[in-house]
């Protein structure tokens, strides 16, 4: 099973591919969190995704589909993997069929997340996620705070904010993501995949496993 899911920053994409990881067992495979880790090393990788991502740019497609035909090239991927961030245009997603097709496997199914730009706005805004990778723990001091101010629930390990979640960037990846987001749901819409999510309360406590029910049904 190939999930592919689709929806704006701070949609929620993260949070339920955690969820559907852990419920189906496929590996997550989240570009972000794969080029912030080239970034915290210091790689040249790293210091080529920043100069986009600090901006609220896409990262370039050669750089992007490089890392994630790697990535789906790794044993625990080879009967499926929830893809987090890619594909994010018709360009990428034909690539992703390529590589997949070689293996002679599909896209099962395209989630596409809809919630309002104000509560994605807040939701960014107020953002904390757990250092610890193996954890990754998604928190919202408004809407999800922590227990200990600053400290994740979980496994204990300091929650860090990222450095680009200022209301200027958010507003640009919106931006972005609008620009783009057309063509790649009507290519997955016409393939028959596609599944658009729309919660009633998008801020509830159960939003997020409603979302991982529709989906996997």
């Amino acid at each position: 099973m190939y999930i592919v899911m689709l929806g704006a920053p701070g949609s929620g994409k993260g949070t339920i591919a955690k969820m559907l990881a852990k419920k189906t067992g496929l590996a997550h495979i989240s570009t972000g969190d794969m080029f912030r880790e080239q970034i915290k090393k210091g790689t040249e990788l790293g210091k080529l995704a920043d100069s986009y991502i600090s901006q609220g740019q896409l990262v370039p497609d050669e750089v992007t589909i490089g890392i994630v035909k790697d990535r789906l090239n790794w044993s625990d991927v080879q009967n499926g993997a929830i893809l987090d961030g890619f594909p994010r245009n018709v360009e990428q997603a034909k690539v992703l069929d390529e590589i997949l097709r070689e293996n002679g496997k599909e896209v099962t199914v395209a989630p596409e997340l809809v919630i309002p730009d104000e509560i994605i706005i807040e939701r960014i805004l107020h953002r904390a996620t757990c250092s610890n990778k193996e954890c990754g723990a998604i928190y919202n001091t408004k809407f999800k705070p922590p227990k200990v101010d600053g400290v994740c629930d979980v496994c204990g390990s300091p929650l860090i904010i990222r450095t680009d979640d200022n209301e200027e960037t958010i507003k640009n990846r919106l931006e972005v993501y609008r620009k783009n987001s057309k063509e790649i749901i009507d290519y997955y819409k016409e393939k028959g995949v596609l599944k658009t999510i729309t919660p009633e309360d998008p801020t509830s406590d159960n939003a997020s496993e409603q979302a991982v029910n529709i989906i996997l049904n």
